[in-house]
């Protein structure tokens, strides 16, 4: 069995972090989303990985990710030219699923049970298709199954329909098998020009195929937006501490929901309160409180704040008399100057100097 994980589009609602980077090497708990979606198809022994992009910085994507070697699989990068939809996606990975039942995960999407169970399901199936369904406040957001009155059954899949009998979200990870190339073959591009993969599903089912479905327990996370990034922050770093703990690193130290990375130091005077996840070669304090819900990357300073809810990346500099909280701070950024304490919202691209 083989995984494809999307790596493309342009992630334009999450501007201005996007602008020097795919919007899937953004970091939840100091963790690239799209790793999340690698290393659960590692853990459903899947290693055999195709890993799409596109024109939005392929090579920092490839410089992360290399040929899987350091993360225990086999990368393959296909090029998609232009941000044709999911199906289109798909399709261009006909050569490198050849005959084998396959896994599409998102790579913007963070789930939290693995998949082991669901591809031992699909694996043990006779079934063309499953996907994977999780409730939803808004349905309009996302492509929706109707469920039919005889039990398991898909009566209709939209996408982003104004108007449901269902909030049923078709999640981003799908379960198909080689029939479905054939069914893209036959689409058209939708209003938005893409090739939808909930229309794809809608006529490999009206072509007779069946289609299974299974609900998803725990949360699923679709990190569209800066507020979406942020709470599957808050979620992951939940985790700590439990016996369903997302990977960390092995030179890490976990202390009362706490991880500190190596070589991180922490002053007498500064207050960390979990669950928190501290990175590398970090100095935090003099007169520091951290948490609840903070990711702070490798290589940072902080000094004279509050932070709370938020994501400071990695190379970052804060010393300044503030509270930050629900905030996203990018790669190599700087705040400074600031004398007296105020509280602020900030989202700041990748290496932005700001003086209070």
């Amino acid at each position: 069995m083989k995984g494809i994980i999307l790596h493309g589009g342009h992630g334009t609602r999450l501007r201005p972090l996007t602008h020097t980077g795919p919007k899937q090497l953004l970091p939840i708990a100091n963790k690239p989303m799209s790793q999340y979606a690698l290393e659960d198809l590692k853990k459903a022994g899947v290693t055999d990985i195709g890993i799409i992009i596109g024109d939005v910085y392929p090579d920092k994507v490839k410089e992360y990710y290399g040929d899987g070697e350091k993360f225990g699989v086999n990368i393959s990068y296909i090029y998609q030219e232009a941000p044709k939809g999911i199906s289109h996606a798909i399709r261009l990975c006909k050569e490198f699923i050849g005959d084998e039942r396959f896994i599409v995960y998102l790579g913007d999407n963070v789930l939290r049970k693995d998949l082991s169970d669901y591809t031992k399901k699909f694996q043990s199936s006779e079934t063309d298709a499953m996907i994977l369904l999780c409730e939803v406040d808004d349905p309009q957001r996302f492509g929706i199954a109707e469920l039919d009155s005889e039990p398991g059954k898909i009566k209709k899949i939209m996408e982003k329909p104004k108007n449901s009998q269902s909030n049923l979200a078709v999640i981003g990870i799908y379960f198909l098998t080689p029939k479905i190339f054939d069914i893209i073959d036959k689409l058209k591009p939708s209003w938005r020009g893409e090739l939808e993969i909930t229309e794809a599903l809608q006529l490999l089912m009206d072509n007779g195929n069946k289609i299974t479905y299974d609900a998803v327990t725990g949360w699923w996370k679709d990190t569209g937006t800066p507020e979406d990034i942020i709470h599957a922050n808050k979620l992951v770093l939940d985790s700590i501490g439990t016996e369903n703990q997302f990977l960390i690193d092995d030179d890490t130290q976990i202390k009362e929901q706490v991880v500190i990375g190596k070589d991180s130091t922490i002053s007498r005077d500064s207050f960390v309160s979990g669950p928190v996840i501290i990175g590398k070669n970090c100095t935090i304090g003099p007169a520091v409180r951290i948490g609840p819900y903070v990711s702070i990357g490798d290589n940072c300073i902080i000094k004279n704040c509050e932070i709370e809810n938020s994501i400071i990346m990695n190379e970052s500099n804060i010393n300044s008399k503030i509270s930050i909280h629900d905030s996203i701070i990018a790669h190599g950024s700087t705040i400074k100057d600031s004398i007296v304490p105020k509280k602020h919202k900030f989202l700041l691209g990748e290496r932005s100097q700001i003086n209070l």
